[in-house]
Protein backbone atom coordinates (compact mmCIF):
# COMPACT_ATOMS: atom_id res chain seq x y z
CA UNK A 1 0.00 0.00 0.00
CA UNK A 2 2.95 2.13 0.27
CA UNK A 3 5.10 0.99 -2.16
CA UNK A 4 8.49 -0.25 -1.56
CA UNK A 5 8.80 2.66 1.54
CA UNK A 6 9.28 2.12 4.49
CA UNK A 7 6.35 3.37 6.94
CA UNK A 8 7.42 3.82 10.53
CA UNK A 9 5.32 3.28 13.51
CA UNK A 10 2.27 5.31 13.77
CA UNK A 11 2.88 7.30 10.41
CA UNK A 12 -1.18 7.67 8.70
CA UNK A 13 -1.46 5.75 5.54
CA UNK A 14 -2.20 8.64 3.27
CA UNK A 15 1.08 10.66 4.34
CA UNK A 16 2.98 7.07 3.82
CA UNK A 17 1.95 6.68 0.53
CA UNK A 18 2.42 10.72 0.02
CA UNK A 19 5.91 10.51 1.38
CA UNK A 20 6.65 7.65 -0.72
CA UNK A 21 5.45 8.69 -4.02
CA UNK A 22 2.90 6.54 -4.82
CA UNK A 23 -0.84 6.92 -5.32
CA UNK A 24 -3.70 5.36 -2.86
CA UNK A 25 -5.13 2.34 -4.14
CA UNK A 26 -8.68 2.20 -5.30
CA UNK A 27 -11.34 -0.26 -5.93
CA UNK A 28 -12.31 -2.01 -8.90
CA UNK A 29 -14.74 -5.16 -9.70
CA UNK A 30 -17.92 -5.89 -10.15
CA UNK A 31 -18.42 -7.34 -6.82
CA UNK A 32 -17.85 -4.45 -4.94
CA UNK A 33 -22.02 -3.73 -4.45
CA UNK A 34 -21.82 -6.18 -2.35
CA UNK A 35 -20.23 -5.26 -0.18
CA UNK A 36 -21.44 -1.41 -0.08
CA UNK A 37 -18.37 -0.16 -2.02
CA UNK A 38 -18.24 1.50 -5.20
CA UNK A 39 -15.63 1.28 -8.19
CA UNK A 40 -13.18 4.05 -8.21
CA UNK A 41 -13.33 4.45 -3.97
CA UNK A 42 -10.23 5.14 -2.34
CA UNK A 43 -9.18 1.80 -0.09
CA UNK A 44 -8.38 2.79 3.24
CA UNK A 45 -6.54 1.19 5.79
CA UNK A 46 -9.32 -0.57 7.86
CA UNK A 47 -11.29 -1.40 4.88
CA UNK A 48 -8.09 -3.75 3.64
CA UNK A 49 -7.36 -4.61 6.73
CA UNK A 50 -10.81 -6.38 7.45
CA UNK A 51 -11.06 -7.76 3.89
CA UNK A 52 -7.87 -8.54 2.87
CA UNK A 53 -6.51 -9.28 6.20
CA UNK A 54 -9.65 -10.95 8.01
CA UNK A 55 -12.00 -12.22 5.48
CA UNK A 56 -14.71 -9.80 7.05
CA UNK A 57 -17.07 -7.09 5.28
CA UNK A 58 -15.35 -4.10 5.09
CA UNK A 59 -17.43 -2.22 7.00
CA UNK A 60 -17.77 -4.56 9.74
CA UNK A 61 -17.00 -2.04 12.23
CA UNK A 62 -20.54 -0.24 11.85
CA UNK A 63 -22.37 -3.58 10.56
CA UNK A 64 -20.53 -5.23 14.58
CA UNK A 65 -21.85 -1.77 16.30
CA UNK A 66 -25.18 -1.81 15.47
CA UNK A 67 -25.98 -5.57 15.97
CA UNK A 68 -24.57 -4.64 19.72
CA UNK A 69 -26.64 -2.04 20.02
CA UNK A 70 -29.30 -4.12 19.02
CA UNK A 71 -28.63 -6.91 21.99
CA UNK A 72 -26.95 -9.39 19.76
CA UNK A 73 -23.92 -11.46 21.44
CA UNK A 74 -20.26 -10.29 20.49
CA UNK A 75 -19.95 -13.53 19.20
CA UNK A 76 -23.03 -13.35 16.53
CA UNK A 77 -22.19 -10.06 15.85
CA UNK A 78 -19.08 -10.54 14.86
CA UNK A 79 -19.59 -13.84 13.18
CA UNK A 80 -22.21 -11.59 11.16
CA UNK A 81 -19.30 -9.72 9.62
CA UNK A 82 -17.21 -12.65 8.41
CA UNK A 83 -17.91 -13.43 4.45
CA UNK A 84 -17.74 -17.39 4.10
CA UNK A 85 -15.58 -19.35 6.88
CA UNK A 86 -13.82 -17.69 9.28
CA UNK A 87 -10.49 -18.06 9.87
CA UNK A 88 -10.43 -18.65 13.53
CA UNK A 89 -11.64 -22.16 11.92
CA UNK A 90 -7.91 -22.64 10.45
CA UNK A 91 -6.24 -22.04 14.19
CA UNK A 92 -8.77 -24.98 15.58
CA UNK A 93 -6.63 -27.54 16.60
CA UNK A 94 -9.27 -30.35 15.11
CA UNK A 95 -8.12 -28.96 11.69
CA UNK A 96 -4.76 -31.37 10.95
CA UNK A 97 -4.21 -30.54 6.89
CA UNK A 98 -1.49 -27.74 6.76
CA UNK A 99 -3.08 -25.66 4.05
CA UNK A 100 -6.35 -25.58 6.19
CA UNK A 101 -4.88 -24.22 8.52
CA UNK A 102 -2.84 -21.39 6.28
CA UNK A 103 -5.61 -18.69 5.97
CA UNK A 104 -5.40 -17.82 2.27
CA UNK A 105 -7.88 -14.68 1.35
CA UNK A 106 -6.17 -12.63 -1.92
CA UNK A 107 -4.37 -13.52 -4.54
CA UNK A 108 -1.58 -10.69 -5.90
CA UNK A 109 -1.78 -10.21 -10.11
CA UNK A 110 0.71 -8.09 -11.12
CA UNK A 111 -0.13 -5.79 -14.04
CA UNK A 112 3.36 -4.88 -15.81
CA UNK A 113 3.82 -3.40 -19.51
CA UNK A 114 6.68 -4.22 -21.83
CA UNK A 115 10.47 -2.76 -21.50
CA UNK A 116 9.95 -0.04 -23.65
CA UNK A 117 7.15 1.23 -23.04
CA UNK A 118 8.28 1.50 -19.27
CA UNK A 119 11.63 3.72 -20.88
CA UNK A 120 8.62 5.77 -23.06
CA UNK A 121 6.91 6.71 -19.46
CA UNK A 122 9.63 7.23 -18.16
CA UNK A 123 11.82 9.96 -20.26
CA UNK A 124 8.39 11.41 -22.41
CA UNK A 125 7.07 14.55 -21.71
CA UNK A 126 4.10 14.93 -19.07
CA UNK A 127 1.44 14.26 -22.02
CA UNK A 128 2.78 11.12 -23.04
CA UNK A 129 3.08 9.81 -19.38
CA UNK A 130 -0.23 10.60 -18.85
CA UNK A 131 -1.29 8.59 -22.03
CA UNK A 132 0.41 5.51 -21.26
CA UNK A 133 -0.94 5.49 -17.74
CA UNK A 134 -4.08 5.42 -19.35
CA UNK A 135 -3.18 2.72 -21.94
CA UNK A 136 -2.37 0.73 -18.20
CA UNK A 137 -5.85 1.79 -16.68
CA UNK A 138 -7.96 0.19 -19.65
CA UNK A 139 -5.60 -2.98 -20.24
CA UNK A 140 -5.37 -3.88 -17.09
CA UNK A 141 -9.49 -2.65 -16.01
CA UNK A 142 -10.24 -5.19 -19.30
CA UNK A 143 -8.40 -7.78 -18.47
CA UNK A 144 -10.16 -7.77 -14.98
CA UNK A 145 -13.34 -7.84 -16.64
CA UNK A 146 -12.56 -10.74 -18.78
CA UNK A 147 -11.75 -13.13 -15.63
CA UNK A 148 -14.70 -12.50 -13.79
CA UNK A 149 -17.07 -12.87 -16.98
CA UNK A 150 -15.11 -16.02 -18.84
CA UNK A 151 -12.53 -17.68 -16.19
CA UNK A 152 -13.79 -16.46 -12.17
CA UNK A 153 -15.34 -19.78 -10.57
CA UNK A 154 -16.99 -20.35 -6.67
CA UNK A 155 -16.71 -23.38 -5.36
CA UNK A 156 -18.26 -24.96 -2.47
CA UNK A 157 -18.80 -28.94 -1.30
CA UNK A 158 -15.97 -31.85 -0.57
CA UNK A 159 -13.16 -30.85 -2.11
CA UNK A 160 -14.50 -27.62 -4.09
CA UNK A 161 -16.74 -30.43 -6.45
CA UNK A 162 -19.34 -28.30 -7.18
CA UNK A 163 -17.70 -24.61 -9.10
CA UNK A 164 -20.34 -22.49 -11.05
CA UNK A 165 -19.44 -18.81 -12.41
CA UNK A 166 -19.31 -16.00 -9.71
CA UNK A 167 -22.71 -14.28 -8.94
CA UNK A 168 -21.13 -10.80 -8.85
CA UNK A 169 -18.41 -10.42 -9.77
CA UNK A 170 -14.74 -9.65 -8.35
CA UNK A 171 -13.54 -7.32 -5.57
CA UNK A 172 -9.86 -6.06 -5.71
CA UNK A 173 -7.88 -3.68 -4.98
CA UNK A 174 -5.58 -1.89 -7.35
CA UNK A 175 -2.01 -0.29 -6.44
CA UNK A 176 0.05 1.67 -8.82
CA UNK A 177 3.70 1.46 -8.20
CA UNK A 178 6.52 3.48 -10.11
CA UNK A 179 9.84 1.91 -9.61
CA UNK A 180 11.88 -1.23 -9.38
CA UNK A 181 13.19 -2.79 -6.33
CA UNK A 182 16.72 -2.77 -7.72
CA UNK A 183 19.99 -0.96 -6.14
CA UNK A 184 19.76 2.47 -8.29
CA UNK A 185 15.91 2.84 -8.83
CA UNK A 186 15.03 2.17 -12.34
CA UNK A 187 11.19 3.03 -13.82
CA UNK A 188 8.69 -0.04 -13.71
CA UNK A 189 5.07 1.38 -14.42
CA UNK A 190 3.37 -1.58 -13.14
CA UNK A 191 0.08 -2.95 -11.13
CA UNK A 192 -0.52 -4.70 -8.00
CA UNK A 193 -4.28 -6.00 -8.29
CA UNK A 194 -5.25 -7.93 -5.21
CA UNK A 195 -8.18 -10.02 -5.68
CA UNK A 196 -10.31 -11.21 -2.68
CA UNK A 197 -10.95 -14.34 -2.98
CA UNK A 198 -14.43 -14.20 -1.23
CA UNK A 199 -17.54 -14.28 -3.61
CA UNK A 200 -20.93 -14.74 -3.35
CA UNK A 201 -22.43 -18.23 -4.25
CA UNK A 202 -25.47 -18.79 -6.58
CA UNK A 203 -27.43 -19.34 -3.28
CA UNK A 204 -26.18 -15.77 -1.77
CA UNK A 205 -24.19 -17.42 0.71
CA UNK A 206 -20.11 -16.36 0.92
CA UNK A 207 -17.42 -18.63 0.04
CA UNK A 208 -14.14 -19.07 -1.99
CA UNK A 209 -13.04 -18.33 -5.48
CA UNK A 210 -11.58 -21.47 -7.08
CA UNK A 211 -8.28 -20.61 -7.13
CA UNK A 212 -6.82 -23.34 -9.56
CA UNK A 213 -9.00 -21.44 -12.37
CA UNK A 214 -7.68 -18.50 -11.57
CA UNK A 215 -4.26 -19.53 -11.88
CA UNK A 216 -4.52 -21.90 -14.95
CA UNK A 217 -6.10 -18.80 -16.67
CA UNK A 218 -2.83 -16.54 -15.70
CA UNK A 219 -0.92 -16.84 -19.18
CA UNK A 220 -4.21 -16.30 -20.72
CA UNK A 221 -4.94 -12.97 -19.04
CA UNK A 222 -1.13 -12.09 -19.37
CA UNK A 223 -1.59 -12.04 -23.17
CA UNK A 224 -4.71 -10.10 -23.18
CA UNK A 225 -3.66 -7.56 -21.07
CA UNK A 226 -0.25 -7.75 -23.47
CA UNK A 227 -2.36 -7.32 -26.63
CA UNK A 228 -5.03 -4.65 -25.39
CA UNK A 229 -2.31 -2.39 -24.03
CA UNK A 230 -0.35 -2.84 -27.60
CA UNK A 231 -3.59 -1.65 -29.07
CA UNK A 232 -4.35 1.35 -27.15
CA UNK A 233 -0.61 2.67 -27.02
CA UNK A 234 -1.08 2.58 -31.43
CA UNK A 235 -4.02 4.20 -31.35
CA UNK A 236 -3.68 7.23 -29.22
CA UNK A 237 0.15 7.64 -29.87
CA UNK A 238 0.76 6.04 -33.21
CA UNK A 239 3.32 4.02 -32.73
CA UNK A 240 3.63 0.31 -33.67
CA UNK A 241 5.24 -2.85 -32.34
CA UNK A 242 8.14 -5.20 -33.38
CA UNK A 243 9.14 -8.72 -31.48
CA UNK A 244 12.65 -8.84 -29.93
CA UNK A 245 14.58 -11.24 -28.57
CA UNK A 246 15.78 -11.67 -25.46
CA UNK A 247 17.18 -15.29 -25.26
CA UNK A 248 18.13 -17.02 -28.32
CA UNK A 249 15.86 -19.48 -28.79
CA UNK A 250 13.17 -18.49 -26.81
CA UNK A 251 9.88 -16.28 -26.84
CA UNK A 252 10.92 -12.89 -28.52
CA UNK A 253 8.83 -10.21 -26.69
CA UNK A 254 6.83 -7.23 -28.46
CA UNK A 255 8.56 -3.36 -27.88
CA UNK A 256 7.71 -0.15 -29.37
CA UNK A 257 9.63 0.24 -32.49
CA UNK A 258 12.15 2.69 -33.02
CA UNK A 259 13.35 2.58 -28.92
CA UNK A 260 16.90 2.84 -28.90
CA UNK A 261 17.91 -0.73 -27.56
CA UNK A 262 20.60 0.48 -25.16
CA UNK A 263 17.47 2.12 -23.13
CA UNK A 264 16.71 -1.55 -22.64
CA UNK A 265 19.65 -2.62 -21.21
CA UNK A 266 19.76 0.66 -19.05
CA UNK A 267 16.43 -0.14 -17.59
CA UNK A 268 16.50 -3.45 -17.31
CA UNK A 269 19.20 -3.94 -14.51
CA UNK A 270 17.15 -6.32 -12.19
CA UNK A 271 17.04 -8.75 -15.22
CA UNK A 272 21.21 -8.25 -15.48
CA UNK A 273 21.63 -9.33 -12.13
CA UNK A 274 19.90 -12.36 -12.58
CA UNK A 275 21.71 -13.43 -15.40
CA UNK A 276 24.62 -13.30 -13.58
CA UNK A 277 23.77 -15.30 -11.16
CA UNK A 278 21.98 -18.25 -13.08
CA UNK A 279 25.09 -19.48 -14.40
CA UNK A 280 26.34 -20.11 -11.29
CA UNK A 281 23.17 -22.10 -10.13
CA UNK A 282 23.21 -23.45 -13.35
CA UNK A 283 26.57 -25.04 -12.56
CA UNK A 284 26.25 -26.32 -9.99
CA UNK A 285 22.64 -28.32 -10.95
CA UNK A 286 24.84 -29.98 -13.58
CA UNK A 287 27.21 -31.06 -11.47
CA UNK A 288 24.78 -32.52 -8.96
CA UNK A 289 22.05 -33.97 -11.26
CA UNK A 290 24.44 -35.22 -13.86
CA UNK A 291 22.84 -33.53 -17.00
CA UNK A 292 21.48 -29.73 -17.46
CA UNK A 293 18.51 -28.41 -16.70
CA UNK A 294 15.32 -28.61 -18.49
CA UNK A 295 12.30 -26.31 -19.49
CA UNK A 296 10.92 -26.53 -15.87
CA UNK A 297 13.95 -26.25 -13.95
CA UNK A 298 15.70 -23.73 -15.83
CA UNK A 299 12.38 -21.50 -14.37
CA UNK A 300 12.78 -22.91 -11.36
CA UNK A 301 16.55 -21.66 -11.18
CA UNK A 302 15.56 -18.19 -12.67
CA UNK A 303 13.18 -18.10 -9.58
CA UNK A 304 16.03 -19.12 -6.99
CA UNK A 305 18.28 -16.35 -8.81
CA UNK A 306 15.87 -13.86 -8.67
CA UNK A 307 15.35 -14.71 -4.65
CA UNK A 308 19.01 -14.36 -4.50
CA UNK A 309 19.55 -11.27 -5.88
CA UNK A 310 16.59 -9.59 -4.74
CA UNK A 311 17.78 -6.18 -3.08
CA UNK A 312 15.79 -4.89 0.11
CA UNK A 313 13.70 -1.83 0.10
CA UNK A 314 14.86 1.64 -0.32
CA UNK A 315 15.05 3.97 1.89
CA UNK A 316 14.96 7.67 0.20
CA UNK A 317 11.52 8.76 -0.73
CA UNK A 318 10.90 10.48 -3.90
CA UNK A 319 7.84 11.71 -5.58
CA UNK A 320 6.88 10.70 -9.08
CA UNK A 321 8.58 14.24 -10.77
CA UNK A 322 11.77 13.93 -8.87
CA UNK A 323 12.01 10.31 -9.96
CA UNK A 324 11.45 11.06 -13.71
CA UNK A 325 13.53 14.00 -13.43
CA UNK A 326 16.73 11.60 -12.03
CA UNK A 327 15.63 8.74 -15.11
CA UNK A 328 15.97 11.29 -17.66
CA UNK A 329 19.29 12.78 -16.03
CA UNK A 330 20.72 9.39 -16.10
CA UNK A 331 19.76 8.34 -19.47
CA UNK A 332 20.80 11.86 -20.94
CA UNK A 333 24.25 10.93 -19.82
CA UNK A 334 24.42 7.74 -20.71
CA UNK A 335 23.41 8.17 -24.15
CA UNK A 336 22.98 11.59 -24.68
CA UNK A 337 20.15 13.94 -25.19
CA UNK A 338 19.02 13.19 -28.64
CA UNK A 339 18.37 9.76 -27.88
CA UNK A 340 15.71 11.06 -25.05
CA UNK A 341 14.72 14.22 -26.64
CA UNK A 342 14.11 12.36 -29.53
CA UNK A 343 12.04 9.19 -28.65
CA UNK A 344 8.90 9.93 -29.07
CA UNK A 345 9.46 11.14 -32.81
CA UNK A 346 12.07 8.02 -33.79
CA UNK A 347 9.14 5.98 -32.39
CA UNK A 348 6.27 7.73 -34.92
CA UNK A 349 8.80 6.93 -37.54
CA UNK A 350 9.30 3.58 -37.10
CA UNK A 351 5.80 2.88 -36.67
CA UNK A 352 5.46 4.19 -40.77
CA UNK A 353 8.12 1.55 -41.53
CA UNK A 354 6.92 -1.17 -39.83
CA UNK A 355 3.06 -0.61 -40.92
CA UNK A 356 4.32 -0.05 -44.62
CA UNK A 357 5.67 -3.75 -44.60
CA UNK A 358 2.92 -4.84 -42.46
CA UNK A 359 -0.83 -6.05 -43.74
CA UNK A 360 -3.07 -5.81 -41.38
CA UNK A 361 -4.95 -9.30 -42.18
CA UNK A 362 -5.20 -11.78 -39.58
CA UNK A 363 -6.10 -15.16 -41.87
CA UNK A 364 -7.91 -17.40 -39.48
CA UNK A 365 -6.88 -20.97 -41.09
CA UNK A 366 -2.99 -20.10 -40.92
CA UNK A 367 -3.42 -18.95 -37.47
CA UNK A 368 -5.36 -21.92 -36.66
CA UNK A 369 -2.34 -23.98 -37.60
CA UNK A 370 0.31 -21.63 -36.17
CA UNK A 371 -1.43 -22.06 -32.59
CA UNK A 372 -1.68 -25.67 -32.39
CA UNK A 373 1.79 -26.14 -33.99
CA UNK A 374 3.37 -24.31 -31.63
CA UNK A 375 1.41 -25.43 -28.62
CA UNK A 376 1.72 -29.09 -29.62
CA UNK A 377 5.13 -29.21 -29.74
CA UNK A 378 6.06 -26.93 -26.75
CA UNK A 379 3.11 -29.47 -24.54
CA UNK A 380 2.21 -32.44 -26.22
CA UNK A 381 -1.21 -32.90 -24.48
CA UNK A 382 -3.06 -29.18 -24.03
CA UNK A 383 -6.05 -27.27 -22.68
CA UNK A 384 -8.25 -25.06 -24.31
CA UNK A 385 -6.69 -21.62 -22.17
CA UNK A 386 -3.19 -22.71 -23.71
CA UNK A 387 -4.35 -21.89 -27.33
CA UNK A 388 -5.73 -19.32 -26.52
CA UNK A 389 -2.56 -17.46 -24.86
CA UNK A 390 -0.82 -18.60 -27.95
CA UNK A 391 -3.82 -17.21 -30.11
CA UNK A 392 -3.59 -14.15 -28.56
CA UNK A 393 0.38 -13.94 -29.04
CA UNK A 394 -0.39 -14.61 -32.60
CA UNK A 395 -2.54 -11.80 -32.98
CA UNK A 396 -0.30 -9.06 -31.49
CA UNK A 397 2.89 -10.44 -33.99
CA UNK A 398 0.21 -10.28 -37.09
CA UNK A 399 -1.52 -6.77 -36.07
CA UNK A 400 1.47 -4.76 -33.94
CA UNK A 401 -0.90 -2.84 -32.69
CA UNK A 402 -3.51 -2.65 -34.71
CA UNK A 403 -7.01 -3.60 -32.99
CA UNK A 404 -8.49 -7.31 -33.26
CA UNK A 405 -11.95 -7.72 -33.89
CA UNK A 406 -13.72 -8.37 -30.54
CA UNK A 407 -13.95 -12.52 -30.61
CA UNK A 408 -11.39 -13.71 -33.02
CA UNK A 409 -8.79 -15.33 -30.54
CA UNK A 410 -11.95 -17.35 -29.74
CA UNK A 411 -12.28 -18.00 -32.93
CA UNK A 412 -8.90 -19.20 -33.72
CA UNK A 413 -9.26 -21.18 -31.14
CA UNK A 414 -12.20 -22.98 -31.94
CA UNK A 415 -11.04 -23.44 -35.63
CA UNK A 416 -8.42 -25.57 -34.04
CA UNK A 417 -10.37 -27.44 -31.79
CA UNK A 418 -12.95 -28.19 -35.21
CA UNK A 419 -10.11 -29.48 -37.40
CA UNK A 420 -6.80 -29.72 -35.46
CA UNK A 421 -7.44 -31.26 -32.72
CA UNK A 422 -8.48 -34.84 -30.42
CA UNK A 423 -9.03 -35.61 -26.81
CA UNK A 424 -6.82 -37.69 -25.06
CA UNK A 425 -7.11 -39.12 -21.62
CA UNK A 426 -10.18 -38.45 -19.11
CA UNK A 427 -9.85 -34.82 -18.31
CA UNK A 428 -10.33 -31.64 -21.04
CA UNK A 429 -6.85 -32.36 -22.71
CA UNK A 430 -6.70 -32.56 -26.46
CA UNK A 431 -3.64 -33.21 -28.59
CA UNK A 432 -2.85 -32.19 -32.52
CA UNK A 433 -4.74 -34.10 -35.25
CA UNK A 434 -3.27 -33.55 -38.40
CA UNK A 435 -5.61 -35.55 -41.02
CA UNK A 436 -7.30 -32.60 -42.19
CA UNK A 437 -4.18 -31.42 -43.68
CA UNK A 438 -2.75 -34.90 -44.74
CA UNK A 439 -5.34 -37.11 -45.43
CA UNK A 440 -3.78 -40.03 -47.14
CA UNK A 441 -1.13 -39.97 -44.46
CA UNK A 442 -1.37 -43.46 -42.25
CA UNK A 443 0.20 -41.38 -39.31
CA UNK A 444 -0.97 -38.24 -39.22
CA UNK A 445 1.70 -36.67 -37.11
CA UNK A 446 4.71 -37.99 -39.32
CA UNK A 447 5.07 -34.34 -40.08
CA UNK A 448 5.95 -33.25 -36.55
CA UNK A 449 6.90 -36.12 -34.84
CA UNK A 450 11.27 -35.18 -36.44
CA UNK A 451 10.41 -31.94 -34.63
CA UNK A 452 9.41 -32.97 -31.32
CA UNK A 453 12.49 -35.27 -31.17
CA UNK A 454 15.27 -34.67 -28.70
CA UNK A 455 17.47 -32.29 -30.43
CA UNK A 456 19.69 -29.48 -29.81
CA UNK A 457 17.83 -26.85 -30.89
CA UNK A 458 15.57 -24.87 -28.28
CA UNK A 459 12.13 -26.24 -28.32
CA UNK A 460 10.32 -22.82 -29.21
CA UNK A 461 12.64 -22.77 -32.22
CA UNK A 462 11.69 -26.58 -32.97
CA UNK A 463 8.04 -24.96 -32.56
CA UNK A 464 8.18 -22.72 -35.04
CA UNK A 465 9.87 -25.04 -37.82
CA UNK A 466 6.63 -27.37 -37.20
CA UNK A 467 4.39 -23.90 -38.15
CA UNK A 468 6.19 -23.19 -41.03
CA UNK A 469 5.61 -26.30 -42.08
CA UNK A 470 1.88 -27.01 -41.86
CA UNK A 471 1.80 -23.15 -43.16
CA UNK A 472 3.54 -24.58 -46.27
CA UNK A 473 1.14 -27.57 -46.22
CA UNK A 474 -2.00 -25.31 -46.55
CA UNK A 475 -0.59 -23.09 -48.78
CA UNK A 476 0.02 -25.74 -51.18
CA UNK A 477 -3.51 -26.67 -50.80
CA UNK A 478 -4.75 -23.82 -51.63
CA UNK A 479 -2.41 -23.27 -54.64
CA UNK A 480 -3.89 -26.52 -55.87
CA UNK A 481 -7.42 -26.18 -55.32
CA UNK A 482 -7.24 -22.61 -56.91
CA UNK A 483 -5.63 -25.07 -60.18
CA UNK A 484 -8.85 -27.30 -60.17
CA UNK A 485 -12.70 -26.32 -59.73
CA UNK A 486 -12.79 -22.82 -58.35
CA UNK A 487 -16.58 -22.17 -57.88
CA UNK A 488 -16.06 -20.02 -55.31
CA UNK A 489 -13.42 -17.91 -53.69
CA UNK A 490 -12.38 -18.59 -50.11
CA UNK A 491 -13.20 -15.77 -48.36
CA UNK A 492 -12.80 -11.74 -48.69
CA UNK A 493 -9.74 -10.08 -47.05
CA UNK A 494 -10.89 -7.72 -44.67
CA UNK A 495 -8.57 -5.47 -42.64
CA UNK A 496 -8.62 -6.13 -39.34
CA UNK A 497 -8.70 -2.74 -37.82
CA UNK A 498 -11.96 -1.80 -40.41
CA UNK A 499 -14.59 -3.67 -38.86
CA UNK A 500 -15.44 -3.05 -35.07
CA UNK A 501 -17.77 -6.87 -34.90
CA UNK A 502 -16.60 -9.92 -36.13
CA UNK A 503 -19.60 -11.98 -37.96
CA UNK A 504 -18.87 -15.40 -39.32
CA UNK A 505 -19.44 -16.40 -43.01
CA UNK A 506 -23.56 -17.93 -43.32
CA UNK A 507 -24.94 -19.86 -46.14
CA UNK A 508 -28.38 -19.13 -47.61
CA UNK A 509 -31.19 -21.82 -47.07
CA UNK A 510 -32.13 -22.80 -49.93
CA UNK A 511 -28.94 -23.17 -52.06
CA UNK A 512 -26.02 -23.20 -49.53
CA UNK A 513 -24.37 -20.32 -51.51
CA UNK A 514 -21.55 -18.62 -49.79
CA UNK A 515 -21.99 -14.58 -48.78
CA UNK A 516 -20.06 -12.09 -47.73
CA UNK A 517 -19.56 -11.12 -43.88
CA UNK A 518 -21.47 -7.99 -42.45
CA UNK A 519 -23.57 -7.29 -45.77
CA UNK A 520 -24.99 -10.48 -46.84
CA UNK A 521 -23.70 -10.00 -50.72
CA UNK A 522 -24.18 -13.16 -52.61
CA UNK A 523 -20.37 -13.97 -53.21
CA UNK A 524 -21.67 -16.08 -56.30
CA UNK A 525 -23.28 -12.78 -57.72
CA UNK A 526 -19.70 -10.96 -57.07
CA UNK A 527 -18.10 -13.26 -59.52
CA UNK A 528 -20.40 -13.20 -62.15
CA UNK A 529 -18.46 -10.07 -63.89
CA UNK A 530 -15.51 -12.29 -63.78
CA UNK A 531 -17.03 -15.18 -65.22
CA UNK A 532 -18.66 -12.94 -67.92
CA UNK A 533 -14.91 -11.52 -69.13
CA UNK A 534 -13.74 -15.01 -69.77
CA UNK A 535 -16.49 -16.35 -72.01
CA UNK A 536 -16.13 -13.13 -73.97
CA UNK A 537 -12.12 -13.63 -74.08
CA UNK A 538 -13.14 -17.12 -75.15
CA UNK A 539 -15.32 -15.70 -77.95
CA UNK A 540 -12.84 -13.62 -79.06
CA UNK A 541 -10.30 -16.31 -78.81
CA UNK A 542 -12.56 -18.36 -80.86
CA UNK A 543 -13.58 -16.02 -83.77
CA UNK A 544 -9.43 -15.42 -84.04
CA UNK A 545 -8.95 -19.10 -84.50
CA UNK A 546 -11.76 -19.77 -87.43
CA UNK A 547 -10.43 -16.43 -89.30
CA UNK A 548 -7.26 -17.93 -89.33
CA UNK A 549 -8.03 -21.38 -90.34
CA UNK A 550 -10.17 -19.53 -93.51
CA UNK A 551 -7.33 -18.15 -94.86
CA UNK A 552 -5.58 -20.77 -94.74
CA UNK A 553 -8.19 -22.78 -97.18
CA UNK A 554 -8.69 -19.80 -99.28
CA UNK A 555 -4.48 -19.88 -99.59
CA UNK A 556 -4.05 -23.19 -100.30
CA UNK A 557 -2.33 -23.40 -97.02
CA UNK A 558 -1.93 -27.00 -95.25
CA UNK A 559 -4.00 -26.83 -91.94
CA UNK A 560 -1.51 -27.18 -88.41
CA UNK A 561 -2.57 -29.29 -85.65
CA UNK A 562 -3.90 -27.14 -83.30
CA UNK A 563 -2.01 -26.59 -80.05
CA UNK A 564 -3.46 -28.44 -76.65
CA UNK A 565 -5.48 -26.66 -75.10
CA UNK A 566 -4.30 -25.24 -71.66
CA UNK A 567 -6.88 -26.18 -69.03
CA UNK A 568 -8.86 -23.36 -67.76
CA UNK A 569 -7.86 -23.36 -64.02
CA UNK A 570 -11.94 -22.53 -63.06
CA UNK A 571 -12.85 -25.57 -65.06
CA UNK A 572 -10.31 -28.49 -65.14
CA UNK A 573 -10.92 -30.21 -61.64
CA UNK A 574 -7.01 -31.53 -60.77
CA UNK A 575 -6.87 -35.46 -59.45
CA UNK A 576 -6.81 -34.86 -55.34
CA UNK A 577 -8.04 -32.00 -54.76
CA UNK A 578 -11.46 -32.41 -52.66
CA UNK A 579 -13.09 -30.03 -50.42
CA UNK A 580 -14.27 -31.65 -46.82
CA UNK A 581 -17.79 -30.77 -46.30
CA UNK A 582 -17.97 -28.83 -42.77
CA UNK A 583 -14.20 -27.82 -42.78
CA UNK A 584 -13.62 -24.21 -42.55
CA UNK A 585 -11.74 -23.30 -46.34
CA UNK A 586 -9.49 -20.76 -45.38
CA UNK A 587 -11.45 -17.90 -44.52
CA UNK A 588 -9.55 -14.71 -44.39
CA UNK A 589 -10.47 -12.17 -41.95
Amino acid sequence: MVGDGHRTAGTPLRAAQDEAGVPPGVWKGRGLAAVGLTAGDVVSERQAELLLGEGRHPDADRIERELLSQGESPARARRATVLGRPIEHNASPKTEKAKERTPWLAMDLVFRAPSTAHIAWALGDDETRLVLELCQDIARDKTLAWLEDAVAQIRWGSGGKHRKPIREGLIVAVFRHYESRAAESKPLLHDHAVVSIRARRPDGTWGNLSADTMLAHIVAADTLYTLLFMEEVSARLGWAWEPREVTPGRRPVMEIAGIDQRLIGWQSTRRQQIEDALPVLTAKYEERQGHPPGEKAGYALACQAADQTRPPKRTELLSLAELRERWRNSAIRAFGACTVYRLAERARAAATAVWARVRPVVDVVLAAVDVVAVVYVMRGAFARHHLLAEARRHLAYVLRGRPHQPGLDERIVQAVVDDHTRPVGRGRRMTADLRALYPSDTEDQAVLRPLTRRRTAPLYERARLAAGALAARVRAARRAERLGSRPRPYAVAVPAASRSHLRPFRTGRKDGRLLEPETGVDVDVVEQPRQTLEAAAAQVAATIQDSRRAREAAHGLRPQPAPAAVPSPHIQQQPGTQHTPGRSSGGVT
